[in-house]
């Protein structure tokens, strides 16, 4: 599932050239793709279509208007992306909008998970979301009173959604390996000096993840280029191979329901 990173992409690539621009329709080729509105009641929200800003929040897509913003989720093999001219829609698509200049915005779907979702404003995606990892308020020490006061696995914690906003297996896996830390550590349990290096672990590794146009592991790509992080990945995927620190064999495990990979050498569990 794409993750911050590799949705803050699709947010980079596609927003200059939206801006200002204006949707006439919003076309729904697979029923379902249209959460909870219809073509019909789109037009009435939207008025006149102008888009005033295209955003991020958590892993959701976000397109606004003047009174109300369309949601884009992804899911499993969703992409968004402006149909080069000429270019006939893909087979794979479930929905596509119509902007003023006739180009469409393909919402391209293989597995059909993805969804699209009409809001008067972000109020509903932001009450069940938690903090932007990469904004002002989250902060050290925010993070460290999240953590002590829940007494959950450690994985499972960075996972919630409603705990902090937009981490995935990927960039969990990942942050957790840099900070030294097993992902079945309980989270109360954990230090404040490994607090303090997940923190400053999830800040660096989102950034430079964004500056790489995120992450490919099977479907994600933006105009037809793969995420150039795939390259940085320390632990996640590399079962069997030698860690990157201390050369001790990576093994795969289940945490929190996902395959977990971790060097049981060099990240402690705190129980």
């Amino acid at each position: 599932m794409p993750e911050l990173p590799e949705v803050q992409t699709v947010v980079n690539q596609i927003k200059s050239d939206l801006l200002r621009n204006k949707v006439e329709s919003i076309t729904p080729i697979w029923p379902k793709v249209l959460h909870n509105f219809t073509s019909e009641k789109a037009k009435q929200k939207i008025k006149d279509g102008e888009i005033l800003d295209v955003s991020r929040r958590a892993k959701f897509i976000i397109i606004k208007f003047a009174e109300s913003i369309i949601a884009i989720h992804l899911r499993m093999t969703g992409k968004l992306y402006l149909l080069p001219e000429n270019q006939t829609i893909s087979k794979y698509a479930t929905a596509y909008f119509t902007l003023k200049n006739k180009r469409k915005l393909i919402f391209d779907d293989v597995r059909k998970f993805g969804r699209i979702y009409l809001y008067k404003d972000i109020k509903p995606i932001d009450e069940r979301h938690g903090p932007e990892p990469l904004e002002s308020n989250f902060t050290s020490e925010s993070l460290f009173r999240l953590i002590k006061s829940k007494k959950r696995n450690i994985k499972a914690l960075l996972l919630d959604q409603s705990m902090i906003a937009g981490l995935g297996n990927i960039y969990a896996d990942e942050s957790l390996w840099k900070s030294k830390i097993h992902p079945n550590s309980l989270s109360h349990k954990i230090p404040k000096k490994r607090i303090e290096n997940l923190y400053s672990s999830i800040k660096v590794i989102l950034t430079e993840a964004i500056e790489q146009n995120g992450t490919t592991i099977i479907d994600f790509s933006v105009n037809g280029e793969s995420g150039k992080y795939t390259n940085e990945l320390k632990i996640y995927g590399k079962v069997n191979s030698n860690c990157y620190r201390c050369k001790y064999k990576i093994m795969k495990i289940r945490v929190a329901g996902r395959g977990t990979y971790i060097c049981k050498k060099c990240q402690k569990k705190y129980k």
